[in-house]
């Protein structure tokens, strides 16, 4: 037996805690890092509990009309467990789930799946329970990303690239001006897209303020110019480059070459996996070309993110895991 309900603001520290022990939740899972964009999305995160209270798992989610989506301000999102998870227990708690949204109206669920780099330890009975309730794979994204640990085989164009900005005198380091990288970011996105980034320097500046140990910048410079940079966002097992950016002039003395080299074989050498993000366009399916042979310069591969979707069947009607 399980009972389901829909988060609180009450239950922000209790959420919080869960998250924090989870083997699968990442700090954008904690409440201050999904409410700073409350005003954008209608949150609908449900906390699921044994009768007594004993806390089973949590899902980030937001509603839109009679669609949930889990959730639609983060990049991933899915049911977060901790070890006592068993795979039978996931497929109820997906039945019971279903159960609950149905009578709230809801008639579609877009779930994104947390990708396996992520978790502490393994976790993925939610990708056993969506092929038993019929979801749909309706997208899947290649995130490019390195085992720093397993030894890397840089390609000899990045080696060459990082040789000539040391000889530029390009200097990488952990850098707390992010006004100067967000001008760099802006007029790249929107002279490659004609779009600006996701978050706001004001939003940003908070979230480093609130998270200074998961959100970090390291940037290049020469002389005093910063000249490129990339914002990490690092978990336990994962140090995930969020933006990259080079203004014409680190470009043309390959300033990211040096940046990544450095974050690769000294910043995180240790740390499980470096994940330098996606590289395709229009919801997964033009793949830009460039980029990603830029990343796989520094030994990236290939690890699949997936988002599913299923319907939910009426209150009046049969549905659910079998």
């Amino acid at each position: 037996m399980m009972r389901i309900a829909e988060y609180k603001e009450s239950e922000k520290s209790r959420w919080d805690a869960f998250v924090r022990q989870s083997r699968n939740g990442t700090f954008l899972f904690l409440r201050d890092y999904m409410d700073y964009h409350a005003d954008r999305f209608a949150d609908l995160s449900l906390v699921i509990t044994r009768p007594d209270g004993e806390l089973l798992g949590i899902l980030p989610a937001h509603r839109t009309g009679d669609v949930v989506v889990s959730h639609g301000g983060l990049t991933y999102g899915g049911f977060v467990t901790d070890g006592r998870m068993r795979t039978a227990l996931m497929l109820d708690m997906f039945l019971r789930v279903q159960e609950f949204l149905a009578e709230r109206g809801v008639r579609r669920v877009v779930y994104k799946t947390v990708p396996h780099i992520y978790h502490l330890v393994p976790a993925e009975e939610d990708l056993y329970a969506l092929a038993r309730i019929g979801a749909r794979l309706v997208r899947r994204d290649l995130l490019s990303v390195v085992r720093p640990r397993g030894g890397i085989r840089f390609q000899d164009r990045r080696l060459r690239g990082v040789r000539k900005a040391e000889a530029d005198d390009v200097r990488v380091d952990r850098c707390e001006d992010y006004e100067a990288f967000w001008q760099i970011l802006q007029q790249n996105l929107l002279a490659a897209h004609g779009i600006r980034p996701v978050h706001t320097l004001a939003e940003i500046q908070r979230l480093h303020a609130l998270f200074p140990d998961h959100i970090k910048l390291y940037a290049a410079h020469r002389s005093s110019e910063m000249i490129g940079g990339t914002l990490i966002y690092e978990t336990p097992t994962v140090a995930h480059a969020q933006y990259i950016a080079a203004s014409d002039a680190g470009r043309s003395c390959r300033a990211l070459d040096l940046l990544f080299y450095y974050l690769l074989t000294d910043v995180y050498r240790e740390k499980p996996y470096f994940d330098f993000g996606i590289s395709a366009e229009n919801g997964g399916r033009d793949l830009n070309v460039g980029l990603i042979e830029f990343k796989e310069g520094f030994g990236a591969r290939g690890v699949t993110h997936d988002f599913y979707e299923f319907e939910i069947a009426p209150p009046e009607t049969d549905g659910g895991c079998r």
